[in-house]
């Protein structure tokens, strides 16, 4: 069995192994350029296959960078981008480690390593939702809904990658490969229950992200309904005043006590007595 890895694919080196194993110029056109999801085809003497390997670059974002792998029956290429440098590590190990395996292992140990990089980023992604959690009950702020919707494009990335993966697997499971000899088949459904579970854990955090929102916008509505509530109290209690006053303040003759010597006195009593009741009658009725 040969085994040929290749670091870039601009590599003058991807051409003699196409021209040697007869590789489709499509296959090596895509491997060329970095597809938007995971695929597998069949080729003439192989089958052809791409899965995506993810990383965190930051806290609310990822990186996805493409694996190509040709399988054929007693030779494996594969091919990896020269700025991923955690797959370059994983196949260096395996390459440490490498008894002489059947080319269908070593397709396998590639696979089911690059898709135990999914959960440390779900996780990841988990502790993220948890605290957004927290801040929409306690800060409803717009940094918060930013948050929301900045880590809902995040995990519909991470499900259209998941969903095409899943897509792959389930491919390899329906196919009875010349490839793939049959006591790998178990391992490879292995491999389509981890993603099934983080395609499940997946939704969930998408789910918990809509209900972050739904508490967002609660928090937000109950913060304004106080906030008008306080506004029209205040407003209540200061009506019995602006009424007397502006009754008073008009010019007009006649009115009650214009004349008398303590007039204004008694106009402040009775706006300070109204307000008095107002209160007391707010109170009474539990609204203030």
């Amino acid at each position: 069995m040969e085994w040929h890895n290749v670091i870039d694919a601009a590599s003058p080196e991807l051409d003699k192994l196409a021209e040697r194993y007869h590789l489709h110029p499509l296959h090596i056109e895509d491997c060329r350029q970095r597809l938007e999801n995971a695929k597998i085809e069949d080729g003439e003497n192989y089958i052809f296959t791409v899965v995506k390997c993810i990383e965190l670059i930051d806290d609310s974002n990822f990186d996805a960078h493409d694996i190509d792998l040709f399988l054929g029956n007693d030779f494996l290429i594969t091919v990896v981008e020269p700025d991923d440098k955690d797959t370059r590590q994983r196949i260096e190990r395996l390459q440490a480690g490498n008894s002489n395996p059947r080319a269908d292992q070593l397709y396998y140990r590639i696979i089911d390593a690059t898709i135990d990089t999914y959960l440390p980023v779900l996780d990841h992604f988990s502790e993220i939702i948890d605290d957004i959690e927290d801040n929409a009950m306690d800060a409803a702020t717009p940094r918060t809904l930013s948050k929301i919707f900045e880590i809902k494009r995040v995990l519909m990335g991470l499900r259209r990658i998941l969903v095409h993966t899943r897509d792959v697997m389930a491919h390899l499971q329906r196919v009875d490969s010349p490839y793939i000899k049959r006591d790998m088949w178990p391992f490879l459904r292995d491999v389509y229950d981890h993603i099934a579970r983080n395609l499940d854990q997946v939704e969930t955090l998408r789910d918990l992200l809509s209900g972050c929102l739904d508490v967002y916008l609660s928090s937000v509505a109950n913060r304004t309904n106080q906030v008008m509530k306080v506004l029209t109290v205040l407003s209540t209690i200061a009506l019995p005043a602006l009424v007397l006053s502006s009754i008073y303040g008009m010019n007009v003759k006649g009115l009650p006590g214009t004349d008398a010597p303590y007039g204004l006195v008694v106009v402040l009593g009775m706006m300070v007595a109204c307000t008095l009741i107002l209160l007391w009658v707010l109170r009474k009725f539990d609204w203030l």
